[in-house]
């Protein structure tokens, strides 16, 4: 892994002519993401997000945790005890550079010895199952990272709407799989990353494999396509 999200995190961080990264997907073309944007406070988080920090409480997890600023908030802000994670080695060095008390770098399905009363996944969290066929896995390891009590936030979007329809409403999905499972590419200073698997979730979907999986489920805020959803132990 080149880490490029991680470099432009620790560019930006460090001042050393950061550039604007550019991702794509399977179904869409370049786009900007200012790196920048990695690290908004509170004020400047959408609502998605800020009811997710609100929403969390005691010992937390923070998975896919970038630059730091929702680990940063809940540490600083709301004075809880906070674990940010990533597997991003130069993003995990920055958030400790920023002040984060507890980082680490490693990929969840690899963490362990731990356990939390929230975890947070958040900015596309199901991103991280990569795919239907892995979900299951990742929700069963979630399940042992949770506290009896605790609660999972995680969002995700709906994309559905980026499809072409017919005249009647019908719409035009691709065959051979979850039209929400797209493969995602970061760009940045001329380089690219390898392909990933990146899972975005319409709630239906979402709430039947957590409930497979031993959860219960509520979707706490909708924004449009994109909601927020909380899953805790059965």
């Amino acid at each position: 892994m080149k880490d490029l999200m991680g470099r432009a995190i620790w560019d930006y961080y460090h001042n050393e002519n950061p550039e604007d990264l550019q991702t794509e997907t399977s179904i869409s073309e370049l786009d900007e993401l200012p790196v920048d944007y990695l690290f908004r406070d509170f004020e400047e988080m959408n609502d998605i997000e800020q009811k997710a920090l609100k929403l969390s409480s005691g010992k937390v997890l923070d998975i896919g945790a970038g630059a730091g600023s929702h680990s940063l908030y809940l540490q600083n802000e709301r004075n809880l005890e906070v674990t940010a994670l990533d597997i991003s080695p130069k993003s995990i060095e920055v958030c400790k550079l920023r002040g984060i008390k507890k980082a680490v770098c490693e990929n969840m399905l690899d963490f362990s010895g731990e356990t939390f009363d929230t975890i947070l996944l958040l900015m596309n969290g199901t991103g991280v199952f990569e795919s239907l066929a892995k979900i299951d896995t990742y929700l069963q390891k979630l399940h042992t990272l949770l506290n009896d009590g605790g609660h999972v936030l995680i969002d995700s979007t709906d994309i559905l709407y980026m499809f072409d329809r017919d005249k009647d409403g019908g719409v035009y999905i691709p065959a051979g799989g979850y039209y929400g499972e797209l493969g995602y590419v970061v760009h940045y200073k001329g380089e690219s990353e390898e392909p990933i698997t990146w899972l975005y979730l319409d709630f239906n979907t979402l709430k039947n494999a957590a409930t497979n999986n031993g959860f219960k489920i509520e979707r706490v805020l909708k924004d449009e396509d994109s909601y927020l959803a909380k899953l805790t132990k059965k």
